[in-house]
């Protein structure tokens, strides 16, 4: 019972490890691949990070010294503009974000479920859009359809244009998919009177996003007053809060699973010794000493723990191993941002739990052998 106990607290302490490692990745990686990790634009108090920009001026130098601050892998240019999306009479609001012929698309080819990506062979802008799974439901939209498409100004003169769906993308987080729609960004520029170097601001990728608070404070002295840099946490913090939940579940998880092995632990030593008693009796009869027999209890208990342990091990890595290859644990997309759940086995971490369980086990083990101290060489001979 001790072993099996030992054997599920672990494997369950593995596999939530993995689960939330996995979350925690795809989700953010999601997030990142759709807008990078920093944005720099020209931020105005009071006013919605995710609303339109005010626009700044393309510069070389500054586009240079963010490329050239280390982390940094690369930097595009962006501009998002309020519209509405129309076919036959049904509307959708979306943002439309306007990106250029040389945004690195390498990393949202994964989410595009029908057609393609864009082209920006058109001299003047790319007749073409992307849109969403959900959009593209509600308006009954498919790939190479046209569309009428809005776009709202706070004058009240709206412009309207025809747009060719190249292409069908889903990210699997709903209230971003029902958001955005993607297409060139000379046609906010247009609508914008804005001059062809204006833009609506930077989007930063970094190698390790774990670093991306550090490099945007970095970048923050190097920028010219008018700009600032926010992290996509910052802009987008609900679905972080939802990520760092994650982390309390795991805490919970693992303090529940390690009080469970301890217990079942030293519930089986108390056994022992209880079902020794008369044997404690004559070693101690016989001129052992408290400590030798202690340390026989220990090494048992110890064997006892080690093989919960590496059964745990097995059957964790195992679980988490089956799921990364066959995703036979299906989950609600529209909940959970992902349609299966995810996996990441970071190694160190497993082999972490593997020794502290041992570790604390161990510890947790000295406790009930005091009660060897406690017997009575008489008494326990005559003990039936």
């Amino acid at each position: 019972m001790s072993t099996a106990a030992t054997a599920l607290s672990v494997m369950a302490m593995i596999i939530t490890l993995s689960f939330v490692n996995g979350f925690q990745k795809t989700i953010s990686q999601k997030v990142f691949s759709f807008w990078g990790h920093i944005r720099v634009q020209h931020f105005e108090a009071g006013k919605a990070l995710v609303a339109e920009e005010s626009p700044i001026t393309k510069n070389d130098s500054v586009q240079q010294i963010i490329q050239q601050q280390k982390g940094v892998q690369r930097v595009a240019i962006f501009a998002t503009k309020s519209a509405v999306l129309e076919k036959k009479k049904e509307i959708e609001g979306v943002l439309f974000k306007g990106i250029d012929v040389h945004y690195d698309s390498s990393q949202l080819h994964q989410f595009i479920k029908q057609g393609r990506w864009l082209r920006f062979d058109d001299s003047l802008y790319s007749k073409e859009i992307l849109i969403s799974v959900p959009i593209a439901n509600e308006l009954q939209l498919k790939v190479n359809d046209t569309l009428n498409i809005y776009f709202i100004s706070s004058s009240g003169n709206n412009s309207r244009r025809k747009l060719l769906v190249a292409g069908i993308f889903k990210t699997g987080i709903e209230e971003y998919d029902k958001l955005f729609a993607i297409g060139d960004i000379r046609l906010i520029q247009r609508i914008n009177d804005w001059q062809p170097d204006q833009i609506g601001g930077y989007e930063v990728f970094v190698n390790d996003y774990k670093q991306m608070d550090s490099i945007n404070n970095q970048l923050a002295d190097k920028l010219p007053n008018v700009w600032a840099g926010k992290t996509i946490q910052e802009v987008y913090p609900n679905i972080f809060d939802w990520l760092n939940i994650q982390d309390v579940n795991r805490n919970v998880i693992f303090a529940v699973m390690a009080i469970v092995a301890i217990i079942n632990l030293i519930t089986c030593l108390l056994i022992l010794v209880l079902e020794r008693t008369r044997m404690i009796g004559i070693f101690k009869a016989v001129g052992a000493r408290d400590g030798t027999i202690q340390k026989i209890f220990l090494y048992h208990a110890s064997l006892i723990a080690l093989a919960g342990i590496g059964i745990g091990f097995i059957a964790g890595i195992g679980i988490c191993l089956l799921q990364q290859y066959f995703g036979f644990i299906k989950l609600d997309e529209a909940n959970y941002y992902v349609a299966v759940a995810p996996i990441q086995i970071i190694w160190w971490q497993v082999i972490l739990i593997c020794v502290l369980t041992a570790v604390v086990c161990f510890i947790s083990l000295i406790v009930p052998t005091l009660l060897v101290r406690k017997i009575n060489p008489v008494k326990a001979i005559e003990f039936r």
